[in-house]
């Protein structure tokens, strides 16, 4: 662990549920910061801004700013500036408005009456109420005609704290098989966003630690990007799922609460 000089950290389900912190997580995240190990909280939520995301943690006490924080929409932005710019695009997003980190994109409005929309890009956030069955059928529809299908992530559910939730990959594996299309993900497990929280820090990854719920999509999408993964028992976490994951984690925490023991930061 000595040559840690930076953790990267999923957000739901590590540090809050709904969220609310979880038991111990403030603390640690505060031994983490007063060590000197610089930090990024790297996270697949498309409901909220980086701006309200920071509001929320720091009102609960976590010691973060919106500068630490690296979104899905905030890598999906720069990933359409590179690959798509002036690419006209249809978003289909639950939860809040997102413009903000969607900076540089060009969103059309392609609600209820204007399925045609001329679409060069599908952009597939987090799922909710809005994914139902006429705008997924048009979100179909412009597949069908050429446009490319973009996806912030392909989690399939997350934890609240009302159990587990159907998330958008549920929708984005019917989407690609019906329209015969791939999905670009930006967010998590992509190579691209752990690249981009890495840059963000100014560190290589012999020298980061990832933590998450995930063990697919947060610990080993880092292993396989070299960064060193740690899988915590909270969120999101099933048995079942580590037993069958095509990988094996670097090292495996109770919760967040146990990191800083695990880094030798322990008082």
């Amino acid at each position: 662990m000595d040559a840690v000089r930076a953790v990267l950290i999923d957000i739901d389900g590590v540090l809050t549920l709904s969220w609310q912190p979880l038991p111990g997580a403030v603390d640690a995240l505060r031994e983490i910061r007063d060590a000197g190990l610089a930090v990024a909280l790297v996270t697949n939520t498309t409901s909220r801004t980086r701006a309200s995301i920071a509001g929320t943690l720091e009102g609960a006490g976590f010691p973060v700013t919106a500068e630490d924080i690296l979104t899905a929409p905030t890598v999906t932005a720069a990933h359409l500036a590179d690959r798509s710019p002036g690419a006209r695009c249809a978003l289909l997003n639950s939860g809040g408005d997102i413009g903000e980190d969607l900076a540089g994109v060009t969103l059309v409005d392609d609600g209820e009456g204007d399925g045609d929309a001329d679409v060069d890009v599908v952009i597939v956030g987090g799922a909710g109420p809005e994914f139902g069955y006429e705008a997924l059928n048009r979100v179909f529809g412009h597949l069908q005609r050429g446009a490319r299908l973009v996806a912030m992530h392909r989690n399939l559910y997350w934890r609240t704290d009302a159990g587990l939730q159907l998330d958008s990959g549920a929708f984005l594996a019917g989407l690609e098989a019906a329209a015969r299309v791939e999905a670009e993900v930006t967010g998590k497990p992509s190579p691209a966003f752990f690249a981009a929280a890495l840059g963000h820090l100014g560190v290589g990854a012999d020298e980061a630690l990832m933590v998450g719920d995930d063990i697919e999509s947060d610990v080993l999408a880092a292993q396989r990007a070299g960064i060193t993964g740690v899988l915590v028992k909270t969120g999101k976490y099933l048995p079942q799922t580590h037993r069958a994951a095509s990988g094996t984690p670097d090292h495996v925490v109770d919760s967040f609460a146990g990191l800083p023991k695990m880094l030798g930061l322990a008082k």
